[in-house]
């Protein structure tokens, strides 16, 4: 019951029973009663006029890094005997330092400010409002207002250096890059021997056939090195994920992606992200360091989804990119996948798949026994004839068992690349 319930119920309990006794002992015990509701009624919180705002310290972080959060209250009322002021944190962060919550006096016109520090992992993080909840002097009343304060922040996935990636599209761009484009000109891989024509360099004379014909002069043609298209294509369908406590493939396929990125970006090429889930996500291409840095805003903000238009891959709007360019599309594969990918390898585009393993993923969370280890065997076996199927259409796949780290396992499979 509450305070200001019972001590109406007391005075007016105290009134009746000296009225109707005439007893005038009972009607003074109710006068301080009356005195102290009428009182708290007099001193009882009207509108809550409170503006706040709120300033982070960082908007773009790294896993594990705090951010700081600093919230300005200044109250454009009547003033607040006792006020309690409550931040909810976004949910999945953790607070690290300090205090969500703030119990004050705040007279008119004063302000006040206070701060916390939280911190999460990989996403996309975005605060509601404050509740306010204002008292009396007394205890009798209280009246509870939201006050908006937005505010976002993302947490950036994070990132492993790859030494270096290479991929060898049927189309390269006109800048000079890394990519070896199979034209003859200036670059460092010896192309073939052709005559010499007027122009080109003396140094690039080939002596030893030269000699051989005495009246030509031949020379020794590199292959040219120039940047390409790429496109990263993420899976983000909910039926491909699989979690493990806190950990799950999509984690992994993201940290992978913007390695990739990373990687690709900083040899010059053009590259788009495409997270292909519940909608369409599609980062533009771009160069360099801004284009790096919306690829893994992005990233930061995907979340798996799921809907019937995209349960498979047959929808993949392939006009997105560019024809003849570097496909890298990083996805644990369901069984009707690679028939759209052979489909996309027939049209010209060079592809490279990157897939956790998810039957390796999953065992790991279940106890030994001898039905696990023949599911699993089954498991390895079918997701084998799902690769094989891949790599005999010409398609480059990475099978990735996530215990090991991306790095590794790409410097393996992907620092060299034959003459294709």
């Amino acid at each position: 019951m509450g305070r200001r319930l019972l001590l109406s119920l007391l005075s007016y309990g105290l009134v009746l029973a000296g009225l109707a006794t005439l007893n005038r002992g009972l009607l003074v015990l109710a006068i301080p009663l009356l005195l102290y509701l009428a009182a708290a009624l007099l001193d009882r919180p009207e509108v809550i006029q409170l503006k706040a705002s709120r300033s982070l310290s960082e908007s773009l972080l790294h896993p594990g890094q705090p951010v700081e959060v600093t919230i300005t209250v200044t109250n454009q009322g009547r003033s607040l005997a006792e006020v309690v002021l409550a931040d909810e944190p976004p949910a999945g962060t953790n607070v690290i330092e300090g205090e969500t919550s703030l119990l004050a006096m705040l007279p008119a016109g004063a302000t006040l400010e206070w701060r916390y520090a939280i911190a999460g992992a990989r996403g996309s993080y975005r605060f509601t409002g404050l509740q306010a909840t204002v008292r009396d002097r007394f205890g009798m009343f209280t009246m509870q207002a939201l006050v908006r304060v937005p505010g976002q922040f993302l947490v950036l996935p994070e990132i492993t250096r790859l030494r270096r990636v290479e991929i060898r599209p049927r189309q390269t761009r006109v800048y000079s890059g890394q990519i070896p484009a199979r034209q003859g000109g200036a670059g460092v891989e010896f192309f073939g021997v052709r005559e010499y024509q007027p122009g080109d360099p003396l140094r690039w004379v080939n002596s030893a056939a030269s000699a051989r014909y005495p009246e030509s002069l031949f020379i020794t043609e590199f292959e040219q090195e120039r940047v390409a298209d790429v496109g990263l294509i993420l899976d983000a369908r909910h039926q491909s994920d699989a979690r493990k406590a806190e950990n799950s493939l999509f984690e992994q396929a993201i940290r992978a992606t913007a390695s990739l990125a990373d990687t690709f970006l900083s040899a010059g090429n053009r590259v788009g992200l495409f997270i292909y889930g519940a909608y369409l996500d599609w980062t533009l291409p771009g160069y360099g360091k801004v284009q790096r840095q919306r690829i893994l805003q992005a990233l930061a903000r995907a979340e798996l989804g799921e809907g019937q238009v995209f349960e498979t891959l047959e929808h993949l709007p392939t006009r997105l990119f560019p024809a003849r360019s570097q496909l890298v599309l990083v996805s644990p594969l369901l069984k009707e996948d690679p028939d759209m990918l052979i489909r996309l390898r027939g049209h010209g585009y060079r592809l490279l798949v990157i897939s956790p393993d998810p039957v390796a993923f999953e065992r790991q969370g279940l106890a030994a026994s001898r039905e696990v280890e023949l599911a699993t065997r089954l498991a390895h076996l079918e997701r084998s004839i799902l690769l094989d199927k891949l790599r005999q259409a010409d398609i480059r796949v990475v099978d990735w068992p996530v215990d090991t780290p991306f790095a590794q396992a790409a410097h393996a499979a992907l620092s060299r690349v034959g003459r294709i």
